[in-house]
């Protein structure tokens, strides 16, 4: 099993849609994506930025993305296809986008649903929780080691 993060292209942007739209929780269809400002146009801005978007790769097939958001110092998104979860991609995509994050800011932060799987990975990368969002979700942090 190879697996190879790299940057991602303008190419990569149908594919970010489709794995975006094929997990298994905090599920969004393209409509409520455009709804929520979420566009091919908008990922292609965030593709100037350096270190920004990553794309995960096993065995050749891409399969996860990471985005963070620099200007907010937070991870924006963190998804991978269902059908290579706990291969170790997530890990790999969230160490860049932390690396890349630390970089810049001395805390970072997220929001997910405190009830999914991601929020015990999350916490398990030693994430914290800070805050109570409407529903289940929370707002994650972390410091810069």
């Amino acid at each position: 099993m190879k697996i190879v993060v790299r940057p991602a292209r303008p190419g990569d942007i149908t594919t970010i849609f489709a794995i975006r739209t094929a997990v298994k929780e905090n599920l969004l269809s393209l409509e409520q994506l455009t709804e929520m400002g979420i566009t091919p146009e908008v990922i292609l801005e965030m593709l100037a930025v350096p270190d920004c978007i990553w794309m995960a790769e096993i065995n050749e097939i891409t399969a996860g993305f990471a985005i963070a958001d620099h200007d907010e110092g937070s991870i924006f998104a963190l998804f991978v296809l269902p059908e290579y979860e706990g291969q170790g991609l997530g890990g790999q995509l969230m160490n860049h986008a932390e690396a890349a994050l630390f970089q810049q800011h001395a805390q970072i932060w997220l929001e997910t649903d405190s009830l999914s799987r991601a929020a015990m990975f999350y916490q398990h990368r030693g994430w914290e929780v800070v805050e109570q969002l409407p529903g289940t979700d929370k707002r994650y942090q972390k410091k810069r080691s």
